[in-house]
């Protein structure tokens, strides 16, 4: 008998081989049809996989994500089968699941392959899966695997292999197709209900663009039939909130060829509402006891080269900037946290001055490829609401704890009640991407493990996500559409005041080493103002909308009062405009419901003889007539909320 723990803490014995839908089936016959897979000791396997000795089990479900990666994965299995029963000799590269479905590279040889073909693959797909025909694992040797892809004729898997060791290979079967896998897989194809392709791209053989390029193809697939007619009603309402149209609608920002690819240009709309967002954070800094400082566009070499910058960077950044004096090259800044290091190496710093917090709105770059630029979220040239601090070792836990409310407290305030925060640690089997010691890097992870945990933080840790100068906590972020996204990102350094040797004078007037805490709450304003516009379809909260009313005149006779309405509500730092078009009130109130604007007032003769307004609310229709002291009371008090 072998013993296995559950997630609950409880111990079951079962005979030793038992699998995991064995012991589903144990618990419930209800939980066993859904089981996808098991988490055994920390990994994925097959729900039918023998568990030979004492283990840890967690039944997968489509309620998990890992439940879902497997049903995407073997989705993928399953479309291939579904394309070499259509097209005979096509050849397969890689197959994975991704976030939101999955996708598989494919070599068609000389055929032309579309979008148009699609209907014929989800038809098969759904004939195929309707035969529920099981996911079937086998350990084969590197010499069987090779003779099989050979005699098969296909040359990306003989690639995959030669880098695979002997007596680790595995192959997976379901229906007619075979595939180099190492799973895990679902029971059998019947769980899949529902299929949809959704885009075809070209994708070179291992990302190297000397070699072919493959035709990669995205699917997503459900449980339920229902469940993919939700997911493509969100789809479609993504379309409508995607922050390029609306920046384009709302006149917040644009890009010019002239001017460079990947290069914003905030228009005066946009401008007012990142200089606004800039404020807020400006004044919570301040209160948290940040100071304000600011760094060139531009560093010399060495500076980058000290910071480990060049090292990790140089090849993803823009090419040196060469001066006339021979040998002599800057660089754009790519970070700003080591011109930072040398704002605190400007002048003597005692254990009675920490912490010290430097804070900036820095512009950086770097050189993204052209065909990863997407809109404001992937850009070339963006603005960190940066600020680093350096404190002795026993002040990092609650310096880190301070800076995790000022980041909850910029995501309640916008609206983002849905996240959970990554720790993200260092790869343990690939060290080398990293700078520093095993010391540090230990010190550094438990601080930040140790302090989400006292904040009360829901957290999941990944493995070789950590910046290559220390570990990280990144928020997490699920917006109204329920897409994640990577916001406001903490990390702790004990590596970077090493290589600058910054140093303080202790209590016993002997030189220590600061720690060194890198923090953003927006990440960058680009990229925090697209996922923004996304989150709230561009209907910003009132303190931050570019206008928060537009008085809408009925004809130009009632123009004069317009103005003293519009005179009256500025003075009380309420933003607004008119709209002295001469159109139908009818055509006013439209177009203002298209630009999103919160508040509109109607003016006419009655109004104008009452000394009030009629206000309407964008997408919630006509409150009344009100005085301009309760329409500015109004205001004030949802600006106040």
């Amino acid at each position: 008998m072998i013993n296995i723990t559950l997630p609950d803490g409880s111990v079951r014995q079962f005979e030793k081989g038992v699998s995991a839908h064995e012991i589903a089936l144990s618990i419930s016959e209800g939980l066993a049809r859904n089981v996808l897979a098991a988490e055994v000791n920390g990994e994925v396997w097959d729900s039918s996989r023998p568990i030979e000795a004492d283990a840890t089990v967690r039944l997968l479900t489509w309620n998990d994500q890992e439940g879902k990666n497997t049903f995407w994965h073997s989705s993928a299995h399953l479309m291939a089968e579904a394309l070499e029963a259509l097209y005979p000799g096509t050849k397969f590269g890689i197959g994975p699941a991704i976030e939101t479905g999955f996708y598989y590279d494919v070599d068609f040889g000389d055929r032309e392959f579309s979008s148009e073909d699609f209907k014929a693959i989800e038809a098969k797909m759904i004939e195929l899966a309707r035969q529920k025909s099981p996911f079937t694992r086998k350990a084969v040797s590197k010499a069987d695997a090779v003779t099989y892809f050979t005699e098969k004729g296909d040359e990306y898997k003989l690639d995959l292999i030669d880098g695979l060791e002997d007596g680790r290979i595995t192959f997976y079967t379901q229906g007619e197709f075979t595939d180099l896998c190492r799973g895990p897989h679902i029971p059998n194809t019947g769980f899949i209900k529902a299929v949809k392709l959704m885009n075809v791209a070209g994708a070179y053989w291992r990302g190297d663009e000397t070699r072919k390029q493959l035709t990669r193809i995205y699917g997503v697939t459900f449980p339920k039939a229902s469940e993919l007619t939700e997911y493509l009603q969100m789809i479609e309402e993504a379309k409508k909130r995607d922050h390029r149209k609306l920046g384009k609608e709302l006149e917040l920002f644009t890009f010019s060829e002239k001017v460079g690819m990947g290069l914003p240009l905030w228009l005066p709309k946009g401008a007012a509402l990142r200089e606004r967002l800039v404020s807020f954070l400006t004044k919570a800094q301040q209160k948290a006891g940040y100071e304000q400082v600011i760094t060139p566009h531009i560093g010399h070499k060495n500076l980058y080269i000290t910071s480990g910058h060049y090292e990790k960077y140089g090849k993803d950044s823009f090419q040196p900037i060469k001066t006339p004096q021979e040998g002599e090259e800057f660089f754009l800044k790519p970070m700003n946290c080591p011109h930072h290091c040398e704002i605190y190496r400007s002048k003597p710093r005692s254990y009675k001055d920490l912490p010290v917090r430097f804070a900036e709105f820095g512009t950086v770059y770097r050189y993204e490829q052209s065909g990863e630029l997407h809109g404001l979220t992937r850009v070339r040239g963006f603005t960190q609401d940066d600020a680093h601090l350096f404190c002795m070792p026993d002040q990092v836990k609650d310096e880190f704890k301070k800076v995790i409310d000022l980041v909850l407290y910029v995501f309640k305030s916008l609206g983002f009640d849905n996240y959970v925060a990554q720790v993200s640690l260092r790869d343990p089997d690939n060290k080398t991407k990293y700078i520093g010691s095993d010391e540090n890097w230990q010190l550094a992870e438990s601080a930040i493990i140790e302090a989400a945990a006292e904040k009360g933080l829901q957290t999941v840790i990944e493995y070789g996500e950590a910046a290559f100068y220390g570990p990280k906590l990144d928020f997490m972020v699920r917006d109204a559409l329920g897409r994640k996204w990577q916001l406001g990102t903490i990390q702790v350094d004990y590596n970077l005041p090493e290589r600058f040797e910054l140093e303080y004078t202790g209590s016993d007037n002997q030189k220590h080493r600061p720690v060194m805490i890198h923090r953003a709450p927006f990440g960058s304003l680009e990229r925090f103002v697209a996922v923004l516009i996304e989150h709230c379809a561009g209907n910003f909260p009132l303190w931050l909308t570019p206008e928060q009313f537009i008085i809408l005149p009925i004809s130009e006779k009632y123009e004069d009062y317009a103005k003293k309405v519009l005179d009256n509500l500025n003075n009380s730092d309420i933003r607004g405009l008119i709209d002295f078009r001469d159109e139908k009130i009818g055509r006013k109130i439209r177009d203002a419901e298209v630009k999103k604007i919160p508040y509109m007032l109607i003016i006419g003769e009655k109004e104008m003889n009452e000394g009030k307004v009629s206000v309407r609310k964008h997408g919630e229709g006509d409150l009344g007539e009100m005085t301009m002291a309760e329409f500015n009371s109004l205001l004030i008090k949802e600006i106040t909320v």
